[in-house]
Parts: structure tokens; C-alpha cells; sequence
């Protein structure tokens, strides 16, 4: 039984952020996981110092900010086997105490740096973003592509979004992919826990720059190719 924690990006508990989290909720349970909803507005969430730019070493999980409260949270999210973020849309992107949140994330993957791996490495994440107007696809691909550094899965069908005035329960298709993006986390959740670990990095790196370089010399001809077939157009450009 996969255990989810979703995470609630908005200040706004009666709006949609919240009924898209709870109709998320519901697909985890008929997946038979166990959905936990956070609303991080509940909490103080202090902004990214920066420290892994001083020095690798200095970032790492128990975040070394503690006054506030973003080591309870962590702490959920390791307990978890999967989590699910839903943000309001602020002008193309998540919501800033959302942002801040993912920042702080950085505590966990930059473990790697610190134990050899990423606190991250291994959970399964799902994405819903809601607004009034368009910004969704590119706040879900911002907080997306974050994740997916950190070594979380996300697996297909785990992406939603409502982009609209109208209240978002009326919007069926926002509704139906909340739901499976919920049961698909959990799903995916279940599947891969204690699945070990998927980031190598005993890894020969000159040898494989080695394969890489050999491979792209076995086509070194087609430049020359190129490069007269370039020369050609120009010289009938001129004429």
C-alpha cells in the first residue's frame, strides 16, 4: 500500500487547488494508497539560502535552516512513497511559497554530494497546476523538469491542469485527469518502492567519452559532405 503526500500550494482552501487535491485523493485511495493532503500555507517556509553554492557540503537534509518548518515536511515526504503537488498559476508559474518548497527540496537531491545518493532518488511525484488564464504548461514543466533532476519518477497520466474562469468541477476533463493522476502515483508508487537504486555513478566516464567520439568519427566524412554542399549553394547564390 503506497503512501502519498499532497502537497496544497494556495492560500486559498475553498478554491480549486483544494478540490482538484481532494479529487486527486479519492484516485490514490481507489488505487489502495493512502493519501495525506499538506496545505504548505498551514507552515513557514523560508526561502533557499543558497548554501550549496558556498560549498557542496553544506546543503543537506535535515536543512540547516530550522527555524521554520520545512524539516517536518521533508520528513513526511521521506516517509512517503510518492507526493503530489498542486499549485495555484502566478504569472506562468507555481505559487511563490510552492517555489520556495521545491527550492528547499534541494536539501534532499544534493544527499547525493553528502551519502552518495538522493533522498529523492526512487519516489514517484504527480503534478496539478490550476489558474484563471494560460501559465499552467509551463508552470507543471518548470516544476516537471525540477523533479526529474532529483531523481523522482513521474510516470504517464500524472500530469493535470485547468486553465479557466469557470469553476474547475465543471471542466470534466481537469476533473478525470486530477483523479488519475492521484491512482497513477499511487499505482507507479507501489510498483517501484525498494526498487534500489537507479542513478549509477561507478561509471567509466572515459570510456564512455571513448564510445562517444569513435561513434561520431565513423561519420566525420558526412562534414565534408556538407561543407561542399554549402559551398556550392553559395557560389550559386553569387551568380
Amino acid at each position: 500500500m503506497a503512501k502519498i503526500t499532497i502537497l496544497h500550494g494556495s492560500p486559498r482552501k475553498y478554491g480549486a487547488v483544494t478540490k482538484l487535491a481532494s479529487i486527486a485523493a479519492k484516485g490514490v485511495e481507489d488505487a489502495g494508497g493512502t493519501p495525506e493532503i499538506i496545505c504548505l500555507y498551514d507552515y513557514k517556509i523560508k526561502e533557499c539560502l543558497g548554501c550549496v553554492s558556498d560549498d557542496t557540503k553544506y546543503c543537506r537534509f535535515p536543512c540547516i535552516i530550522n527555524d521554520d518548518d520545512f524539516n517536518i515536511i521533508g520528513k513526511k515526504i521521506l516517509e512517503s512513497d510518492g507526493f503530489i503537488l498542486v499549485t495555484p498559476v502566478y504569472w506562468y508559474s507555481m505559487s511563490g511559497t510552492m517555489k520556495n518548497f521545491i527550492d528547499r527540496l534541494t536539501s534532499m537531491e544534493n544527499m547525493i554530494f553528502v551519502t552518495g545518493r538522493s533522498l529523492l532518488e526512487g519516489k514517484v511525484a504527480g503534478l496539478i497546476a490550476t489558474g484563471n488564464d494560460s501559465g499552467t504548461i509551463l508552470a507543471l514543466a518548470h516544476m516537471m523538469i525540477v523533479l526529474n533532476s532529483m531523481g523522482v519518477h513521474i510516470p504517464g497520466w500524472a500530469i493535470a491542469y485547468h486553465h479557466s474562469m469557470e469553476d474547475v468541477t465543471e471542466d470534466d476533463q481537469a476533473v478525470l485527469d486530477s483523479y488519475n493522476v492521484g491512482y497513477n502515483v499511487a499505482k507507479l508508487a507501489d510498483t517501484v518502492k525498494n526498487s534500489g537504486t537507479w542513478y549509477k555513478t561507478d561509471v567509466d566516464l572515459r570510456s564512455l567519452a571513448s564510445l562517444a567520439n569513435n561513434e561520431a568519427e565513423k561519420h566525420k566524412a558526412q562534414l565534408e559532405n556538407r561543407r561542399r554542399l554549402f559551398e556550392k549553394l553559395l557560389g550559386s547564390e553569387k551568380n
